[in-house]
C-alpha cells in the first residue's frame, strides 16, 4: 500500500472516530431539561403514571389531579401535594437529588408510585 493510500486510510478512520464521538457525547443527557409531569390519583390508593423519570438537575413540575382530597408526599424532596378532589395542584423543582423517591399517600402511608432521579 502506498503512503498516500494509507494516509488517507488513517485520515477516514479518524473523521469517523471523531464524528462518532460527538454523536455520542451529543446524544447523553446531563441534565437541565425542563420536564412536566401529569399524574392522577385514584381513590388515594393508585397513582398514573406511577413511575416518573428525570435526570439531576432537571427542572420537574409534577401536575397531581385527584379524586380524593388529602397529601401525596414526594419522599427525599419533602414535598406535600395538599390535592383537593377534582382539582390539580402543582409543584416545580429542581432535581438535585438522585434517587428513587417514593410517592405516597400520606394519611394511609399507602405507595402510589416513585420520581427516579438518575445522575
Amino acid at each position: 500500500m502506498s503512503r498516500a493510500r494509507l494516509a488517507i486510510a488513517i485520515g477516514v478512520i479518524v473523521v469517523f472516530v471523531v464524528v462518532g464521538g460527538v454523536i455520542i457525547l451529543a446524544n447523553q443527557h446531563h441534565g437541565g431539561r425542563n420536564l412536566t409531569f401529569n399524574v392522577t390519583v385514584t381513590g388515594a390508593k393508585s397513582m398514573s403514571p406511577s413511575a416518573l423519570s428525570a435526570n439531576q438537575n432537571d427542572n420537574v413540575t409534577i401536575n397531581i389531579a385527584s379524586d380524593t382530597t388529602g397529601e401525596v408526599h414526594l419522599h427525599v424532596y419533602d414535598i406535600a401535594f395538599n390535592t383537593i378532589a377534582g382539582q390539580t395542584v402543582s409543584h416545580t423543582f429542581k432535581a438535585v437529588n438522585t434517587c428513587t423517591c417514593d410517592m405516597e399517600w400520606e394519611s394511609t402511608s399507602t405507595p402510589l408510585g416513585a420520581l427516579v432521579v438518575s445522575p
